[in-house]
Parts: C-alpha cells; sequence; structure tokens
C-alpha cells in the first residue's frame, strides 16, 4: 500500500531520474551526440505513440502536403 502511495504522488519524479540515470549511463557508454540521436528517435516514437493512442490522426498530414505540392508545382497554370 505504501509503495502504491508513493508512486501515485511522486511517479512523474520517479520515471524523470530513471530517465535521467538511463541518459547519463548512455552518455557514459556511446557519446554525447549518440545519446541525443537516441533520445530524438525516442521523442519520436512518444509522439506517434501518443496520437495513434489518442487517435489523433496522423503525426504528419501527408495528403494535406501533396495537395500543396500539386498547387504548387503543377506543369501547366
Amino acid at each position: 500500500m505504501m509503495w502504491k502511495a508513493i508512486w501515485d504522488t511522486h511517479g512523474g519524479r520517479i520515471l524523470g531520474v530513471l530517465a535521467g540515470i538511463g541518459c547519463g549511463i548512455l552518455y557514459l557508454t556511446i557519446g554525447f551526440w549518440d545519446m541525443l540521436f537516441f533520445a530524438l528517435l525516442v521523442f519520436i516514437g512518444y509522439i506517434v505513440g501518443r496520437n495513434r493512442d489518442l487517435r489523433l490522426g496522423p503525426t504528419i498530414p501527408w495528403q494535406r502536403i501533396s495537395e500543396w505540392l500539386a498547387d504548387r508545382w503543377r506543369p501547366f497554370r
């Protein structure tokens, strides 16, 4: 019961500390820029997964971009 109360009140901080420790270990083992690239990939995966869970649609509006490109570079205006 005590652990559940701690997790409910301090869950974000615990996850933040664990993420910091994980990033520190990555920094020590593979280097700073590799760690930043890895963190970027994790962040992109999180955003895509969150959008899928919340059913927000695609992260990148490919349909709207393709329509804009077709209008922009139409050969015979």
